[in-house]
C-alpha cells in the first residue's frame, strides 16, 4: 500500500502542476509555484534523493497530470512464458517498457519485443490494464498504468542490446528473479491464465 507521505507528496504535484498551467494571476502562480516546492521537500525528506533529481523526475511536465504507459508483453512456447533479463537491475521480466507516445498499444508490443528479445510478434488480445502502485514495488511518484497483451511468437531470436542481456522461456513453476518493479509472479501467472483460458475477460482497476 501506498504510503500517506508519498500519497500527499503526488498529490500536492498534481494540483501545483495544473495550477501552474491553468493560472494566469502572478500570485496565484507564485503560490502554486510553492506548493510545487514543498511536494519535491516531502519526497527528499523520505528519499533522501537530492531536489534537483526529484525535480529533474517528479517536476519535469507541464499541463494536467496525467499517468504515463508501461507496455508488457506476454509471449509463450508451449507451456513456457518469455522472460528478458534486464540490463539494468540483472533481474527478469517481460519484455515491454514506456509506451511511445506516437505508436499503438499493438504498435509498441510489436516494437519492444523485437527490440528487447529480437522476437517479431504479432498482439493478440489485452490481457490487463493495472494500476502499477497497487500491485508493484517500489510504489513510484508518478501515477503509472501497466498494459499487458498476450501475444503470438512467430520467428526471431535473441540478440543483445543496450537494454537486455539475454532472454529464455520459463514455466511458472520455474521463474527466475524477477524486476519485480516491471512484472511480479502473480502478474506472470495472470498471463499463463489468459493463455489457457479462451473465457478469459481482461482485468482492470
Amino acid at each position: 500500500m501506498e504510503p500517506k507521505w508519498l500519497s500527499w507528496a503526488k498529490q500536492l504535484q498534481s494540483i501545483a502542476q495544473a495550477g501552474l498551467e491553468y493560472s494566469k494571476d502572478k500570485y496565484d502562480i507564485e503560490r502554486f509555484q510553492q506548493i510545487r516546492n514543498l511536494s519535491v521537500e516531502i519526497l527528499s525528506e523520505y528519499t533522501g534523493i537530492s531536489n534537483e533529481k526529484i525535480q529533474d523526475l517528479f517536476c519535469n511536465e507541464t499541463g494536467y497530470q496525467t499517468p504515463k504507459v508501461d507496455i508488457r508483453g506476454a509471449i509463450f512456447k508451449e507451456d513456457k512464458i518469455l522472460l528478458v533479463k534486464e540490463s539494468i537491475d540483472g533481474c527478469w521480466s517481460l519484455p515491454g517498457g514506456w509506451a511511445e507516445f506516437n505508436l499503438s498499444i499493438k504498435e509498441n508490443i510489436v516494437k519492444e519485443a523485437k527490440e528487447e528479445a529480437g522476437l517479431n510478434v504479432v498482439p493478440k488480445r489485452l490481457i490487463a490494464v493495472l494500476d502499477r502502485n497497487k500491485h508493484n514495488e517500489p510504489v513510484t511518484a508518478y501515477g503509472i498504468y501497466k498494459i499487458f497483451v498476450l501475444c503470438e511468437m512467430i520467428d526471431g531470436r535473441f540478440e543483445k542490446n543496450i537494454e537486455t542481456d539475454e532472454s529464455g522461456f520459463f514455466s511458472i513453476a520455474d521463474l527466475p528473479p524477477l524486476s519485480v518493479g516491471r512484472v511480479t509472479k502473480k502478474q506472470i501467472e495472470m498471463c499463463f491464465e489468459s493463455k489457457s483460458n479462451d473465457n478469459f475477460l481482461p482485468i482492470f482497476d
